[in-house]
């Protein structure tokens, strides 16, 4: 009898051990899937991205400088456009390039590559304004890159021009990929006037 007791002592015991492994097993398993079930959407919150962009042209560093300021209005990523060859230092020099490329239509290449485009919703599109129009790299920009769907902002640092002048072209550039394209705007170091455009079109952070 006392066999048997000590028998059914021992299998309770064992029984008991198994649950207790049982649920600890239980309970690592539920933690590492809500581990994971986090991590995807980390991960997925991660990929989303931020989904404004500014890609700006300066040939001397004034549309650079205002492309900066507005990234820290709006927080949106930035990439500055290049050519594959370099524009003149020399502003006569300058000059001559950018005119002969107007006139005859050239439209020069582009070194810059813009990954993953398609994060983006909103790009904002800086520029000098030349001749009353966007410099050519800007058609070229458009030459090499879809912007189907997207919405552009159009933005110069003209001293004299308003943005309205450049404003037809962009208009051809846009609707021809099948963005849309907002009013733009002229940068000439005045933040009020600045803030006042990206809080209007809900820009700014």
């Amino acid at each position: 009898m006392r066999k048997i007791s000590l028998i059914i002592v021992g299998v309770i015991a064992a029984a008991g051990v198994l649950t207790g492994l049982y649920f600890a097993h239980a309970a690592t398993t539920s933690k590492n899937s809500s581990d994971v079930s986090r991590t995807k959407q980390e991960t997925g919150k991660s990929h989303q991205g931020n989904k404004k962009l500014i890609i700006y042209f300066s040939a001397s560093g004034t549309t650079k400088a205002a492309a900066e300021v507005i990234q820290s209005k709006t927080g949106a990523d930035i990439v500055r456009l290049q050519p594959k060859e370099k524009y003149p230092d020399d502003y006569n020099n300058l000059v001559k390039v950018a005119k002969n490329q107007l006139d005859n239509g050239i439209h020069p290449a582009i070194k810059t590559t813009i990954p993953n485009l398609k994060r983006y919703r909103t790009i904002l599109v800086g520029f000098p304004t030349w001749w009353h129009q966007p410099p050519m790299i800007i058609h070229s920009l458009f030459d090499r890159y879809n912007f189907s769907n997207k919405i552009i902002v159009p933005f110069t640092t003209s001293s004299s021009d308003p943005i309205s002048r450049s404003m037809p072209e962009m208009r051809k550039l846009t609707q021809a990929d099948g963005a849309k394209i907002t009013s733009g705007f002229r940068y000439d170091n005045n933040d009020d006037d600045l803030d006042n455009f990206l809080r209007n079109h809900h820009l700014n952070q």
